[in-house]
């Protein structure tokens, strides 16, 4: 059964272009990782400041392989020119977790 995480992240204004930028470099980082099955990052566009990290694994095992290798990998790391790892451009983060347990497509024309 499929698994949904959804990452809330608390993103004040000043920092959602660099928060959008980072996602930008890292693009495609997720997409071979064995049972990933989506991706979305949700912009806020009024209410809140929290964007929305959507993402779809074949399991929770697969998400968790992704979280204890690629992703921690890719957090502790420094910046590309070797300096020190740059200041969070979130002030908040909770993990929401969801099976799926119905879904719909559009049909055909």
């Amino acid at each position: 059964m499929s698994v949904v995480k959804i990452n809330v992240l608390t993103v004040p204004q000043e920092q959602r272009e660099t928060l959008e930028k980072r996602f930008a470099s890292r693009a495609h980082a997720v997409e071979s990782s064995d049972g990933f099955e989506w991706f979305e990052l949700l912009r806020p566009v009024e209410g809140t400041d929290d964007y929305l990290v959507y993402t779809r694994w074949r399991d929770e095992a697969s998400f968790q392989a992704w979280m204890e290798g690629p992703m921690k990998a890719a957090h502790q790391g420094g910046d590309a020119s070797g300096g020190e790892r740059p200041k969070p451009a979130a002030s908040g983060s909770t993990v929401w977790s969801f099976e799926v347990v119905q879904q719909a497509a559009p049909t055909g024309a």
